[in-house]
């Protein structure tokens, strides 16, 4: 049984040096290695299949890309391809955390939080200026814990999303276990905005997610499988490394991955289903076992 085209697998990033020798089996000069090997990645096959059709990238979290850096992912990935970028910071944190890299703006309120015109001007102008529209999966909005109402909250996603052009696709990831809910499910669908499914530390586990939502509020669904549920990043983190292989597999994540997306294709709507080293060690390996799954059950 082949695996269905609406469903589209990749990593969290593709940057990892411990994937050598199984991934990546080309020499790069360690100084080149992050800039080089996109394309080996996308390369990659499982049972004669390219194993990720899209991937993660981190990096935009902390700055947005330029037009030319684009451009060089353009140089490297195949015509079926789509990247998911996370949006820049600077759009997702209500206030600044007080850590050293934010200097004097620490612990203070981020005037720029959900800012639309900010997000457009600075965030998607280089996808347009790069022509990487065709190549770009959902833009993921990553909210860190906070302390706003339910009402509060999607009173500001509401606006801001009414604001975006209707060209991209978005998606919001929350870690406030509390704000899954009607009201919630109603901006995000309102917009057609997925909620991303996330296996994360602190949440719900992913059906419980599903049922607190009621259903799919887009005509796609992003699923991020981050850390084991009740444990640290820092504990995670420890425990995956040097992410050459599994270090336990986690059945339940697993079992509720495949639903999730057997429901998404069922309903006709496109999967995303990202997956971290952190959750069982090796990212690579728990996307064979998932596409593994997904085809046979």
């Amino acid at each position: 049984m082949a695996l269905s085209p609406l469903v589209r697998f990749g990593t969290s990033t593709w940057t990892y040096e411990g994937w050598q020798g199984h991934v990546y089996k080309r020499q790069y000069a360690k100084s080149k290695f992050a800039q080089e090997c996109l394309g080996e990645y996308c390369q990659y096959q499982y049972n004669n299949e390219p194993l990720f059709r899209t991937v993660g990238n981190d990096s935009t979290f902390y700055r947005p890309p330029t037009a030319n850096q684009l451009r060089r992912y353009l140089n490297q990935i195949p015509e079926d391809f789509e990247m998911c970028f996370k949006v820049w910071e600077e759009i997702t944190i209500p206030s600044y955390a007080k850590q050293p890299r934010y200097g004097a703006r620490a612990g203070q309120p981020n005037p720029r939080f959900l800012d639309a015109k900010l997000f457009t001007e600075l965030v998607l102008t280089p996808y347009r200026e790069a022509k990487f529209e065709p190549h770009t999966g959902p833009f993921l909005f990553e909210f860190q814990r906070h302390g706003m109402s339910t009402q509060e909250f999607c009173s500001r996603l509401d606006g801001f999303f009414g604001q975006l052009p209707r060209d991209f696709r978005y998606a919001v990831e929350i870690r406030n276990a509390g704000l899954l809910g009607p009201e919630y499910h109603k901006v995000l669908e309102a917009h057609s905005v997925a909620h991303v499914y996330n296996h994360w530390s602190y949440m719900p586990p992913l059906t419980e997610q599903h049922q607190r939502m009621g259903r799919f509020t887009a005509p796609f669904t992003v699923l991020r499988l981050l850390t084991p549920l009740k444990m640290t990043y820092e504990a995670a983190k420890k425990r995956a490394e040097p992410y050459t292989k599994i270090v336990g597999e986690l059945p339940d994540m697993r079992r509720d991955t495949v639903d999730l997306v057997k429901k998404a294709v069922a309903e006709n709507r496109r999967a995303y289903v990202l997956v971290n080293n952190r959750s069982e060690g090796n990212a690579p390996l728990t996307i064979e076992a998932l596409t593994l799954a997904c085809q046979t059950q």
